[in-house]
């Protein structure tokens, strides 16, 4: 099935393939540090889903080296966008925020920011300062949805409400940024509709791409107490493959899909196993 990739996007914009740098910012989220919750949502691991980052002690400029290190066998054009991606990357004075992104930008080898966050950690000072940086080089927005279905929301403890996406996903616009919304597909209780109207509903809030994820049970998470007491079952392969394959179907042409599955640590994956040979996921969906 054809559409709008990542790796398209960026050789379309770049001229040729560019590398995604995990960093860790050392920063916290309100689901943990007792402002909403402790716990986080239901599903996040202890890395607060940079478990593929580096060291929060090492700085941003060695966290960049590192990271380059690690792939250097797999791009050769020297471009990398540098990736916030620990916990909640706006959830911080601005003054410490624009630190970190203005050491990350001025990496001489990194020609975008992506910063991944929630909704409601978007003050207008901060969407000030990423317009700001955005005039250095691009700026990628990327917003935590997962669902857009109360009992699923209310379930992950994701902690705002549907109202609170659209107003952030309109502010970064009006800011002229790129707005990239994660999907969780294979939610406790969601059938293959609720993930389509899911789906759908981000496509038409104004973004720009979407990332499509698998639900992962991760060791030491909450929904790992829950998938080991029965209360419900991971997709299977051929499930995933039959809602991705809708899921392509109902996405614009113009909204760059930056991933179709996803991959948590092999150490901490509990269920679906299947997931981890990420090889003949993406091949299968190749296929589709």
């Amino acid at each position: 099935m054809e559409y709008y990739s990542f790796n398209k996007y960026l050789r379309k914009r770049f001229g040729c393939k560019v590398y995604k740098i995990s960093i860790n910012g050392g920063f916290t989220c309100p689901n943990r540090d007792g402002t909403l919750g402790t716990g986080g949502c239901i599903f996040c691991s202890a890395g607060g889903s940079g478990d593929f980052a580096e060291s929060p002690e090492l700085s941003i400029t060695q966290q960049i080296e590192n990271g380059k290190e690690r792939v250097k066998n797999k791009i050769k054009s020297g471009k990398y966008i540098a990736y916030f991606q620990a916990f909640t990357n706006t959830y911080a004075p601005v003054e410490v925020l624009r630190e970190k992104y203005t050491e990350a930008v001025n990496h001489r080898d990194i020609v975008m920011l992506s910063v991944a966050t929630r909704p409601d950690c978007l003050p207008n000072e901060v969407i000030d300062l990423l317009k700001e940086i955005n005039n250095i080089k691009p700026v990628s927005v990327e917003l935590g949805l997962q669902t857009i279905h109360e009992k699923s929301a209310e379930y992950i403890r994701r902690g705002y409400n549907l109202e609170c996406y659209n107003d952030a996903v309109r502010r970064l616009k009006e800011a002229g940024l790129e707005v990239v919304c994660h999907i969780i597909l294979g939610l406790p209780g969601e059938s293959k509709k609720d993930m389509l109207q899911s789906v759908e509903y981000a496509c038409k809030s104004g973004i720009d791409g979407i990332k499509l994820q698998l639900l992962h049970v991760l060791r030491g998470t909450d929904l790992a107490k829950d998938y080991e007491a029965g209360k419900f079952k991971t997709l299977t392969f051929e499930e995933y493959l039959d809602i991705i394959k809708d899921c392509i179907k109902v996405i614009p042409k113009n909204i760059v899909i930056h991933r179709l599955t996803g991959d948590g640590a092999k150490k901490d994956l509990i269920a679906p196993l299947w997931s981890a040979d990420k090889k003949r996921v993406i091949n299968a969906i190749s296929k589709l």
